[in-house]
């Protein structure tokens, strides 16, 4: 009886170690993938950004031409 304790601990203590070391492959291979993503979110960052700049300056052209068309009918 003592014997098949042992075997059912040693066992349990197999799986128990062999999941861990699995699933910490696991959790590596997902870094990879989660630093692949970080490239792919700067340069999409980097398109964020160069569109806020490029629709700020269609903003400030619009309100310029809104301001002189608004002095020419108010004057």
């Amino acid at each position: 009886m003592e014997a098949a304790t042992w075997t059912a601990i040693g066992l349990l203590a197999a799986t128990s170690l062999g999941s861990l070391f699995y699933l910490g492959s696991r959790i590596d291979a997902l870094s990879g993938r989660i630093d692949a993503l970080s490239g792919r979110i700067d340069v999409l960052n980097s398109r964020i950004d160069a569109l806020g700049s490029q629709l700020g300056a269609r903003i400030d052209a619009l309100a310029a031409q809104l301001g002189d068309h608004l002095r020419r009918h108010a004057g």
